[in-house]
């Protein structure tokens, strides 16, 4: 069974008051289910909510799930997001993992009494990287 190397390069931006953390890598076979944990280092996670974005090389990040858990239209149901106050921290889960999933994945959080749409709203997000030897 062919498994899909999802490699990350760690890379945390600070904002003040708190960072988010993704690990490293994450992998999975085909037609498995994976999950991406988003950290925040101090602070409730409730109080702003998470985005995830998917991006491939090359071109622009898609919003995969906003709003903590929401997800837009057109993107699969495949994808979801959840919270955890147990452990600080956002997921991002993939079921049926498919190739076209390879891909850098990031959360960014920003604060829920602001606009979701308003751009200087961002605290601060971590981004994951595929090295281009690891590319299916």
């Amino acid at each position: 069974m062919a498994r899909i190397p999802l490699l990350f390069i760690l890379l945390t931006l600070c904002s003040g008051s708190f960072t988010l953390t993704q690990p490293k890598s994450v992998s999975g076979s085909l037609r498995s289910t994976i999950t991406i944990p988003c950290e925040r280092s101090s602070g409730d996670i409730g109080d702003s909510y998470v985005s995830w974005y998917q991006q491939h090389l090359g071109r622009p990040p898609i919003n995969v799930i906003y709003a903590d858990d929401q997800r837009p239209s057109e993107v699969s149901d495949r994808f979801s997001g959840s919270i955890d106050s147990s452990s600080n921290s956002a997921s991002l889960t993939i079921t049926n993992l498919q190739m076209d999933d390879e891909a850098d994945y990031f959360c960014q959080s920003y604060d829920s009494n602001i606009d979701i749409n308003h751009s200087d709203a961002h605290h601060g997000g971590s981004e994951t990287k595929t090295p281009p030897e690891q590319q299916l």
